[in-house]
């Protein structure tokens, strides 16, 4: 059975970081793009980042760059997020999703991934 496993989550202060894992099981993420998700309470669902199955020329939303690297480790089958200098309005479940695609094209729209994961809760308070 193909999952995604999302990791990592937690509350931080502002200016903090986070690392999430993606972790997938029953395949191997060798042909697929990961995008990593975000939905805050009574928001839509918002692209954050997104790698291609070679991990070249990732793509970031405007408001996480600079401030998010998106990587990815095949031979681990893991993908991570890494979150500097957070900010209360990325308060949000967090999502991994996979597409199989192996282009240099990569979206940010949610309707084009296909795996998703559970998702875990990242919370940035003082």
């Amino acid at each position: 059975q193909m999952q995604l496993v999302e990791s990592g989550g937690g509350l931080v202060q502002p200016g903090g970081s986070l690392r999430l894992s993606c972790a997938a099981s029953g395949f191997t993420l060798d042909y697929y793009a990961i995008a990593w998700f975000r939905q805050a309470p009574g928001k839509e669902r918002e692209g954050v980042s997104c790698i291609g199955a070679a991990g070249g020329s990732p793509n970031y939303a405007d408001s996480v760059k600079g401030r998010f690297t998106i990587s990815r480790d095949n031979a681990k089958n893991t993908v991570w997020l890494q979150m500097n200098s957070l900010k209360p309005e990325d308060t949000a479940v967090y999502y991994c999703a996979a597409v199989h695609y192996s282009g240099s094209y990569l979206s940010l729209d949610k309707h084009e991934y296909d795996y998703w994961g559970q998702g875990t809760q990242v919370t940035v308070s003082s």
